[in-house]
């Protein structure tokens, strides 16, 4: 049997990384790709409306938008983020991030291990 450090997801295939998540009305919709103590790999798509509240992580958490637009918020600075662009929220500062209209994110989290 062979070990897989990635999960749910094809492995030697091409794939559209935006079609592996699908909008859901009213709602966040998440799939994990990887989770350890290292690292978290989760695509998000998140309806228009939709948003995930001010919190903290004890990792660096890094966006990378793969449709749509997504407002960003790191301590009291606000971010507009379109398709293709990524930005990183430091580990221990508050963020939150909002749908002023539907979007798809790649969330990659880096934890010191």
């Amino acid at each position: 049997m062979e070990n897989h450090f990635l999960k749910n997801i094809d492995f030697e295939k091409v794939l559209d990384m935006a079609a592996l998540v699908d909008y859901q009305p009213g709602q966040v919709v998440s799939r994990t790709l990887a989770q350890n103590k290292a690292l978290s790999l989760t695509l998000f798509a998140f309806d228009q409306g939709e948003e995930i509240s001010s919190h903290s992580s004890g990792g660096d958490a890094m966006v990378y938008l793969l449709d749509g637009s997504a407002q960003i918020t790191i301590g009291s600075e606000n971010y507009t983020l379109q398709k293709g662009q990524t930005i990183v929220m430091p580990a221990g500062i508050p963020h939150a991030v909002a749908a002023a209209e539907k979007f798809k994110m790649l969330l990659i989290v880096v934890f010191a291990i």
